[in-house]
């Protein structure tokens, strides 16, 4: 079933938080509250329902270069910091609670810190990890990321229980894995971005399906009320190579929205004026309230395109409203 979407212009009214350049992740926790995780230092930003900023959350735990956000059913932030290779859960005064990975450490892949060729081998947690998932029984996976080809799964406790994934293209394998979600049934979703894939594996790491609908996922976000997924997906400039299909055309960032099994039902975004409202600069994010509205958080800053854009005309944020 086709799917229809609307931008909801103007929703996000920072307040007190000003100006930021960068939305690196998006999430939405208990009662429709919409977390932003904004870079440099790093901060999250939450709004309630209508777009009012509720409260600002500062920590010194978190580092200027944090990727993703996700928030459970108690309020429990979890944030993972590329730069630092770590996962940093807080409570939801903002309060470090746990842990994971070693600070400053990354783990042994062969990574020279540029070219995702020289991954060598899958290796430990961490080496630049991008986001974070929960799952059932509080667990967490956690996509990594630049400078590892691995998804990591953890019990509730830290506790690492197994890791699968290795450098490559093959069904299984990643180049960049950079966002990750779970399905309620256990499966796991693998937004595998340099090879222009998604990789759907079931709760044991195995591999079931692969869905090539879409192009350089960066992350993406299950709706279990509708059944959809929504998928953040960067641009390709022309020229670019994509590990598993070769050089691309231009291509604009957008959002599409699929069915579980990778069918496409909409497609958000993707017009020729990257800071239009309702296109993307450079959709890093993506999250799904419980009445199916979607937030997309991007990167503008990061990316290097701002350049020669009025900032105020630079949306880092935007919500879509479902109407049917």
């Amino acid at each position: 079933m086709e799917r229809r979407y609307e931008l909801v212009e103007g929703w996000e009214k920072r307040g007190a938080a000003g100006f930021y350049e960068d939305a690196a992740g998006v999430a939405v926790g208990p009662d429709d509250l919409v977390y932003v995780l904004t870079r440099g230092p790093s901060r999250i930003l939450v709004y309630d329902p209508d777009g009012n900023l509720h409260r600002m959350i500062e920590s010194r735990d978190l580092g200027t270069r944090c990727h993703g956000v996700t928030v459970d059913s108690n309020g429990r932030i979890l944030v993972a910091d590329d730069r630092r290779h770590l996962v940093v859960a807080l409570d939801p005064a903002g309060r470090t609670i746990m842990t994971l990975g070693n600070q400053d450490v990354p783990s042994d892949t062969g990574f020279d810190g540029k070219d995702q060729l020289t991954i060598e081998r899958g290796g430990p947690p961490f080496n630049r990890p991008t986001n974070v998932v929960v799952m059932e029984s509080a667990s967490l996976a956690v996509s990594d990321g630049y400078g590892n080809s691995r998804v990591h799964v953890f019990a509730s406790d830290g506790t690492l229980v197994r890791s699968f994934g290795q450098p490559g293209s093959a069904p299984g394998q990643f180049r960049r894995p950079h966002g990750i979600a779970a399905f309620p049934d256990g499966r796991i979703a693998v937004a595998d971005r340099e090879n222009d894939r998604v990789q759907v594996f079931d709760k044991s790491g195995s591999f079931l399906d692969q869905w090539v609908s879409v192009q350089r996922p960066s992350h993406l976000a299950v709706d279990p009320i509708n059944h959809v997924v929504a998928v953040a997906e960067f641009s390709w400039r022309e020229g670019q190579v994509s590990f598993r299909t070769g050089p691309q055309p231009a291509l604009p960032s957008r959002v599409s929205v699929v069915d579980y099994e990778g069918n496409v039902l909409a497609r958000l975004g993707g017009g020729k004026d990257p800071a239009a409202p309702g296109n993307f600069i450079a959709a890093h994010g993506v999250a799904i309230d419980s009445v199916g509205s979607i937030y997309v958080a991007e990167v503008t800053g990061t990316v290097g395109v701002r350049r020669g854009l009025v900032p105020d005309t630079c949306h880092t944020l935007q919500k879509f409203q479902l109407i049917n």
